[in-house]
C-alpha cells in the first residue's frame, strides 16, 4: 500500500513578528552571553510597542544621556539662548581702568584663545591702556564642582572628561572646554629633541619633553594626576608633520585667566595688579567689553554629533542656573526632569546625575529613552534636537557606520561607549515609511567592541516592513555585520570622536 504524503509549507512571519525574530536572533551573538541586553522599538506616531527585549530594565546609558540634557536644554533655555562672557569695570579715565577688571563667565563651552585676544582688542579700542588693580577671574555662575559623580580617574586627563568651569577655554575646532592641545614635530634631525608646542600658548601648563626624533612616530603624552605638568616621551618621525594630543587642565579658569592677561599684554594694556581665581563680580558694575556664543540651536549640533562631554555639562548647569539661579549639578537634573516630564517621559525608574552620561550612576531604559524621543516631536525646538543627532554613513559618531546598507542617511541616533556599556537611541524609516524611534542598551559586555550589533539591529528595523519577511530582514541585518567586521577589533571604550585621530 502507498501512502500520499502531503508537505505544507510553512509561511514565514512578516511584519512585527518577522522584525521580534530577527532581533532575536541577532541577540544569540556570543558577544552578549551573560550580558544585559535592552531594547525596544516604538511606532514615532502613535507609541505603538513594534519590539520589546527588557524595555524597562535600567541600565548605563553612557552618551545616549544627552538625549535628556539636551531636550531639557532646548526647552528651559530656549533655542536662541547664548552664553555671554563680558569683562567688567570701571570706565577708563585717560586709559586707565581704576580698579580690580573683572572677567565674567556664564558657562560658554565654545570660547577659544581668539575670543579672549577680541575681548582684549574691544578694551583697547576703548581706550584702555592700565589696569590699575588686578584681574579677577569669575566663574561663580556655576559652583566648584568640576566632576561629575563616578566619573573614572583613568579618564581625567582627557578630553571625554575635562573639568567643569563657568569660565572655560577650548584648545581647538573641535572646542574641548578646559583643555590644551600638544604639538609634536620633529627636530632638525635624527636623535634631535621633538619640538612642543601647545594651544593656548600658555605658561599655566609646564611641559616636560623628553621626545626625540626617529624613524617612527610613537608619543606617549601625559598629564601628572595632581598637578599641570604634560609629560611627552618617545619618538616623533622625521620628516613628517608629528602629531597632536589634547589633555585637560586642573582648574581650567586658572588657564582662562592666563590667556586673557596675554591678550592684554598684546594689545599693550599694563596689568599693575595679579591675577585672581573664582571671585564674583560686584553687582552693577559696568561691562566694557563681551562675547556671546553661538545660538544654542548651534551649540546643539556641536554637542551631539561628535559627543562632546562638557558642552553638555554646560548646558545641564546652565538648565539649573537659569531656573534658580543655581549652576550644580542638582539643580540642573532638576530642570531637565521637569522639562522632559512635560513630554511624556516618567522619571520615576530612571537616575541622571550627569550631562554627558560619563557618570556610571547615570540609569536610564530604553522605554524612557523612546519615550522621550517620541514626546520631543511635539516641541518647537524638535527640528534642532532631531537635526543634531548623527545620521548613519554620513557625520558625527555614526560617519562610518551602517555604510551601504538600508539604514544609511536614514538613522538618526545618539550613540553611547564606556567600557562594557554600549548605547545606540534614536529615528529610523522602516521600508514602508514609517517612523520608527528605537533604543538598545548593552551593558556588562567583555568583548572590546559590540557596536556591531548595534548596527544590525538598526538595519534590521529600516528594513523592516509590513511584507518583510524575518529572512529578508536577516540578510539586510547581514550586510551590516560584514561592513563592520573590519572595524571589529577597534577600541570601542570611547565615542569615536574622542581618539586622537579620530576613529569615525
Amino acid at each position: 500500500m502507498v501512502i500520499a504524503a502531503t508537505t505544507v509549507a510553512q509561511a514565514q512571519p512578516t511584519g512585527n513578528e518577522a522584525l521580534a525574530a530577527a532581533i532575536d536572533a541577532i541577540l544569540q551573538d556570543p558577544k552578549v552571553t551573560d550580558s544585559q541586553a535592552s531594547i525596544v522599538v516604538k511606532d514615532a506616531a502613535t507609541g505603538e510597542v513594534v519590539y520589546d527585549h527588557h524595555a524597562n530594565q535600567r541600565a548605563i546609558p553612557a552618551s545616549t544621556n544627552k538625549l535628556s540634557t539636551v531636550a531639557g536644554a532646548l526647552e528651559v533655555l530656549g533655542e536662541d539662548y547664548t552664553f555671554t562672557t563680558d569683562v567688567l569695570g570701571d570706565r577708563p579715565v585717560d586709559g586707565v581702568v581704576d580698579g580690580d577688571l573683572y572677567l565674567r563667565g556664564t558657562g560658554d563651552p565654545s570660547l577659544l584663545q581668539a575670543d579672549f585676544a577680541a575681548l582684549a582688542a574691544d578694551l583697547a579700542d576703548l581706550g584702555v591702556s592700565t589696569v590699575a588693580g588686578d584681574l579677577v577671574a569669575d566663574d561663580t555662575a556655576f559652583d566648584a564642582v568640576r566632576h561629575g559623580d563616578e566619573w573614572a580617574w583613568g579618564d581625567l586627563q582627557y578630553t571625554s572628561a575635562s573639568e567643569i568651569s563657568a569660565l572655560t577655554i577650548g584648545s581647538g575646532t573641535d572646542h574641548f572646554p578646559g583643555t590644551v592641545r600638544v604639538f609634536v614635530k620633529p627636530g632638525t634631525a635624527s636623535g634631535a629633541p621633538a619640538v612642543v608646542t601647545t594651544v593656548p600658548a600658555t605658561d599655566y601648563v609646564t611641559v616636560v619633553n623628553t621626545a626625540t626624533t626617529g624613524t617612527a612616530t610613537n608619543v606617549v603624552v601625559n598629564r601628572d594626576e595632581h598637578a599641570n605638568t604634560i609629560r611627552v616621551s618617545g619618538t616623533v618621525a622625521a620628516g613628517t608633520s608629528g602629531t597632536f594630543a589634547t589633555r585637560s587642565v586642573i582648574d581650567p579658569t586658572g588657564l582662562v585667566a592666563d590667556v586673557f592677561a596675554d591678550a592684554l599684554a598684546a594689545e599693550g594694556i599694563t596689568l599693575d595688579g595679579d591675577v585672581r581665581l573664582h571671585e564674583e563680580a560686584p553687582q552693577g558694575g559696568e561691562v566694557l567689553a563681551w562675547h556671546d556664543s553661538e545660538p544654542l540651536a548651534d551649540l546643539t549640533v556641536d554637542l551631539m554629533k561628535p559627543s562632546n562631554n562638557l558642552y553638555a555639562e554646560a548646558f545641564f548647569k546652565a538648565v539649573g542656573l537659569a531656573q534658580t539661579g543655581l549652576g550644580t549639578f542638582a539643580s540642573g537634573k532638576a530642570g531637565v526632569y521637569g522639562a522632559i516630564d512635560d513630554y511624556g517621559v516618567n522619571t520615576g525608574p530612571i537616575r541622571q546625575v550627569d550631562g554627558s552620561g560619563m557618570s556610571r550612576w547615570d540609569q536610564l531604559t530604553p522605554d524612557m529613552l523612546t519615550d522621550l524621543l517620541i514626546g520631543a516631536q511635539d516641541a518647537s525646538w524638535f527640528d534642532t534636537f532631531q537635526g543634531s543627532l548623527p545620521v548613519a554613513c554620513v557625520d558625527g559618531t555614526l560617519a562610518s557606520r551602517m555604510c551601504g546598507t538600508e539604514a544609511a542617511g536614514n538613522v538618526r541616533a545618539k550613540t553611547g561607549s564606556m567600557t562594557s556599556v554600549s548605547a545606540l537611541a534614536g529615528y529610523a524609516t522602516d521600508a514602508d515609511g514609517r517612523e520608527l524611534v528605537f533604543a538598545i542598551m548593552f551593558n556588562d559586555f567583555l568583548t572590546s567592541n559590540i557596536k556591531g550589533l548595534e548596527d544590525q539591529i538598526a538595519v534590521a528595523i529600516a528594513s523592516h516592513g509590513a511584507d518583510a519577511t524575518e529572512s529578508e530582514i536577516a540578510a539586510f541585518a547581514a550586510e551590516a555585520e560584514e561592513i563592520a567586521e573590519p572595524a571589529a577589533e577597534l577600541p570601542a571604550d570611547w565615542e569615536c570622536s574622542w581618539y586622537e585621530p579620530s576613529t569615525c
